[in-house]
């Protein structure tokens, strides 16, 4: 029943802004971008933080007119730095923390762009770039580990910033193509060919990047980190062809395939590899 009204709303919609879009062209894409850049869960309240977020340092950063939120657990000079996905938070990582804690790092992990306590209404891979280099600007870890939209957001930063600081990367679930994901988001709600158009030049005009260039694995040919990939075959929100992606592109890279875990990836056996890759 869910999947009926979901299918729905969504097709009520995409009808409503190709409707709008032969009166104000302009509306309908500004609609259908946010829409599309406008998480709807991943929000945390600060009087009811998960106990993964609890009894930790907390420290809070600026770029441009917002604020995010950052967690620390403090250790050695080391530090692994955790970058979410989509309408999720820094909680996401309370099974891998358990395998990261004894080795003795420091961990810090973010709220990306309106999500958990950062301000914002847009998440993209660009602006969630532009936070992980505000923080490794002060701390320069040497790690990061990113699921999902946050490995993408990895992937931008470390081609748009090339931190030679950072050692080790390790994507989790993983969309590379931008396209694909715009693409997904207009076959969802059956936008004309009118708005998918005006989409695609609104995005060349704001991340100032040729849409069939924006893609990690283009971005991962020229990174000299060494990765550590794994994504799942029955990932039915990032397909596993992306992975496979990012695995080809990537000189220094140890690939995994997993069945069954589906886009969360969490896993004890596969944590324990990202251990001893760590």
């Amino acid at each position: 029943m869910k999947k009926i009204q979901y299918y729905i709303l969504t097709k009520s919609i995409g009808l409503y802004l190709n409707a709008l879009s032969y009166v104000n062209l302009e509306e309908a894409k500004s609609k259908a971008y946010r829409l599309f850049s406008q998480p709807r869960k991943g929000r945390i309240k600060k009087e009811k933080l998960p106990k993964t977020l609890q009894n930790v340092t907390y420290e809070t950063f600026a770029y441009q007119t917002e604020k995010f939120q950052t967690y620390i657990w403090h250790g050695n000079e080391e530090i692994i730095l955790l970058v979410h996905g989509w309408e999720s938070n820094a909680s996401r990582w309370k099974k891998l923390l358990n395998h990261l804690k004894p080795l003795g790092k420091t961990i810090i992990a973010i709220d990306g762009p309106a999500h958990g306590l950062s301000d914002g209404t847009e998440f993209n891979a660009p602006k969630y770039a532009e936070y992980i280099n505000v923080l490794t600007q002060k701390y320069q870890p040497k790690i990061v580990i990113g699921h999902s939209v946050g490995g993408a957001a990895i992937s931008f930063y470390l081609n748009k910033y090339k931190n030679p600081t950072i050692e080790k990367v390790i994507l989790l679930g993983a969309p590379s193509d931008f396209k694909i994901l715009s693409d997904n988001f207009v076959k969802l709600l059956s936008l004309n060919d009118k708005i998918k158009a005006k989409l695609e030049d609104y995005y060349f005009q704001k991340f100032n990047i040729p849409l069939d260039d924006f893609a990690g694995h283009k971005f991962a040919e020229n990174f000299t980190q060494k990765a550590f990939i794994a994504h799942d075959t029955e990932d039915n929100v990032v397909l596993i062809d992306e992975g496979r992606k990012y695995a080809n592109a990537w000189k220094d890279a140890i690939y995994i395939e997993t069945t069954g875990l589906g886009h969360s990836m969490h896993d004890a056996d596969l944590y324990q590899k990202i251990i001893d890759f760590i």
